[in-house]
C-alpha cells in the first residue's frame, strides 16, 4: 500500500442505495474475499429545542481531508489483513433519512472485517475535517456535534 496517492472520496449530495449496491456487486468476481463488512451513516431526523432536522449541509477542507482518509486508509491496511476497503462521504445537503456516508471494508476472514470497519468510522468520526450544519424544517440552522 505504499506510494498511494490520496483518493477523493466525496461526493455530491446523498449516496445512493444503487451506487452502494454496484460497489457491493463489483466484488463478486474477487473470490479470494471471504467477509465484506459495510457502515451505512444516515442523515437523522432528530428533534432539537422543537425542531426537526430535514437535512445536513456537508462541507469540508477537501484536500486536508483526503489525506485525513488517505493516513486512516493506510493505517487501518497496516493493522488488519484487508483486502480491499472503499470511503465515500457526501458534500452538501443530504435530507432526513438519506446516506452521508458509505465504509466498505472487505477481507479473506470475517472478524477481520468488523474490527477493521469499526475502527476506521471510529477515526473517520474523531479525525477527518468534516462539517454538518444541521438545517430545521424552518430553514434555521445549527453546526452539528459528532457523537
Amino acid at each position: 500500500m505504499k506510494d498511494k496517492k490520496p483518493k477523493n472520496v466525496f461526493v455530491e449530495g446523498a449516496i445512493s442505495p444503487e451506487f452502494i449496491a454496484t460497489s457491493i456487486a463489483k466484488h463478486q468476481s474477487k473470490t479470494s474475499i471471504g467477509a465484506h463488512d459495510i457502515f451505512l451513516g444516515q442523515v437523522r431526523a432528530d428533534m432539537v429545542d422543537n425542531k426537526t432536522i430535514k437535512a445536513i449541509e456537508y462541507t469540508a477542507y477537501e484536500e486536508m481531508a483526503n489525506n485525513k482518509f488517505h493516513e486512516i486508509r493506510e493505517a487501518t491496511f497496516g493493522k488488519y489483513e484487508l483486502s480491499c476497503m472503499h470511503i465515500y462521504h457526501s458534500l452538501g445537503t443530504v435530507n432526513a433519512g438519506e446516506i452521508c456516508l458509505f465504509v466498505f471494508v472487505s477481507s479473506p476472514r470475517r472478524k477481520v472485517v468488523f474490527e477493521a470497519l469499526e475502527y476506521v468510522v471510529e477515526e473517520i468520526k474523531a479525525n477527518v475535517p468534516v462539517f454538518g450544519r444541521e438545517i430545521f424544517e424552518d430553514e434555521s440552522h445549527q453546526w452539528k456535534v459528532n457523537t
